[in-house]
C-alpha cells in the first residue's frame, strides 16, 4: 500500500465534488479502514456501516464552513473520526443485543404444537403493528427487503439510492424497528394488551 500526502488543492477538489478526487478518497481510505476494522469487528455489515458513517461524517465536516485547517492531516482526521464511530458502535452493541444475530439457528417451521402456532401468530401480528407505526420510509424499506424479499437493486431504484446508502438506510430502519420491538415484546407487551 502506497501512503498518500494531501494538500489544500486535494481538499478543495473533494469539497467541490470532483468525481476523480472522490473516487480516489473512497478507494484509498476504504483500504485503510478495512485494515483497521477487520481486526476490531466480526461482522462484514458492521465494518461496512462504520466505514460508511466515517465517510459521511468526514465529508460533512470537510464541506462545512469550518473544514480542515491542516490538509496534510486528512489521514489522521479520518482515523480519529473512524475511532469515534467505532466507539459509538461498541456502545450501541453493548446496549442492544441484535434480534437477528448471524449464526443463531432458526427454529424449525414444521412440528409446531398449538401453543407455538398461536405464539407465532401473535408475534407476527405485533411485528406488523410495529411496522405500521414506523415512519413511512423505514416501514416501506423493511417491508420491501424483509417481507416481500425484493431484489436489492430494484429496491434501490424505487427509493432512489445506491446500494451503499441502502445499507445505511436499512441499518437505521432496523434500529428503529428493534427499539420499538424491545419496548413492546421485550417488556411483556403481549401480557399488558391481552
Amino acid at each position: 500500500m502506497q501512503f498518500e500526502t494531501f494538500d489544500a488543492g486535494y481538499i478543495e477538489s473533494l469539497c467541490a465534488g470532483d468525481l476523480g478526487t472522490e473516487e480516489h478518497f473512497v478507494a484509498y481510505f476504504t483500504e485503510l479502514l478495512h485494515l483497521k476494522l477487520r481486526s476490531r469487528l466480526q461482522s462484514p455489515h458492521a465494518i461496512e456501516d462504520v466505514r460508511q458513517e466515517t465517510f459521511a461524517r468526514v465529508l460533512r465536516v470537510l464541506r462545512s464552513e469550518t473544514s480542515l485547517r491542516q490538509p496534510e492531516r486528512l489521514g489522521a482526521f479520518v482515523n480519529t473520526v473512524c475511532n469515534n464511530v467505532l466507539l459509538e458502535h461498541y456502545r450501541s452493541a453493548a446496549r442492544n443485543q441484535s434480534i437477528d444475530e448471524e449464526g443463531q439457528p432458526e427454529l424449525p417451521a414444521t412440528g409446531m404444537d398449538v401453543l407455538d402456532a398461536v405464539a407465532a401468530k401473535q408475534l407476527k401480528g405485533k411485528v406488523h403493528d410495529i411496522l405500521r407505526e414506523l415512519p413511512g420510509r423505514d416501514r416501506d424499506l423493511l417491508r420491501a427487503v424483509f417481507i416481500e424479499e425484493r431484489d436489492r437493486d430494484e429496491v434501490c431504484r424505487d427509493f432512489g439510492v445506491d446500494r451503499e446508502y441502502l445499507r445505511v438506510l436499512l441499518y437505521r430502519a432496523k434500529q428503529e424497528f428493534k427499539t420499538e420491538y424491545l419496548k413492546r415484546v421485550g417488556s411483556g407487551y403481549g401480557a399488558k394488551r391481552a
